[in-house]
């Protein structure tokens, strides 16, 4: 649960080994990490300071939360390297569990690894599950009257708490309404995603299309397939126009 909705958060231990690196040198390694839902989409780790290699030293500040308490911010530092106010501890926290738990800040950090193979953007949560099937559902986009793609073949990706996605053969999409864009997005189950924008003629609109050029090896069947957010286009399901989904894409 959120902080937002009743000042709590959802604490689970974890079952895989984490590691997490600065400019090559280990930070910490833990066969007992801790998942913390801070907020309802995704978890966070939160490891044993016991199993931190790493110097913390107090920055000075601190955070307060209202489910965990009053949190020390902290710098984290190796042999070459320190990465400034990257580390969060409660040592006082209502949360019995979390006060022998440091949590690192994941983008300060340069590489994590749950087990030996490494893991991007966050955690992979325990109870999310991707499915991605082929279909001859008929799927076309639309933005501003205009029809910018359409197919009989897309690949249709579930996703746990999030609308089915339509991944659509190049082919079927009209690639000259197609903008370039350098945005990028990170997924831990799917990699990394470039982004297109989409002039009509009649407007346009950003980043609303994404690829994966190179997805991980468990979502290899939406490789080189184009996506439209749902949430920001009009969408035809075997001829009926779908309701735009609300979430944090919206």
């Amino acid at each position: 649960m959120s902080e937002g909705s009743r000042g709590s958060v959802k604490v689970e231990k974890g079952q895989k080994r984490v590691r997490t690196y600065l400019a090559g040198e280990l930070v910490a390694d833990t066969p007992t990490p801790f998942l913390v839902w801070e907020w309802p989409y995704y978890p966070t780790y939160y490891l044993p300071v016991s199993d931190v290699h790493a110097s913390l030293t107090p920055a000075g500040e601190t955070q307060h939360s209202p489910s965990r308490g009053e949190g020390q911010v902290l710098h984290v530092k190796v042999a070459t390297a320190t990465a400034e106010r990257a580390a969060l501890r409660y040592p006082d926290s209502p949360l019995e569990e979390l006060r022998d738990l440091v949590r690192f800040d994941w983008n300060a950090m340069t590489e994590w690894f749950e087990e030996d193979e490494p893991v991007y953007t966050h955690p992979r949560d325990p109870y999310k599950r991707v499915d991605i099937l082929g279909s001859t559902r008929h799927v076309r986009v639309e933005l501003d009257g205009v029809t910018v793609a359409e197919s009989r073949q897309p690949r249709i990706l579930f996703e746990t708490g999030l609308p089915a996605r339509y991944y659509i053969p190049l082919t079927e999409v009209r690639m000259d309404l197609l903008r370039p864009s350098a945005t990028e997005s990170h997924c831990p189950y799917k990699g990394t995603a470039g982004y297109w924008s989409v002039d009509t003629g009649k407007g346009a609109h950003t980043d609303v299309v994404w690829i994966y050029r190179t997805p991980l090896p468990e979502s290899q069947k939406i490789a080189g397939l184009a996506c439209f957010y749902n949430e920001k286009i009009d969408l035809y399901l075997d001829g009926e126009l779908q309701d735009r989904p609300r979430t944090h894409f919206s």
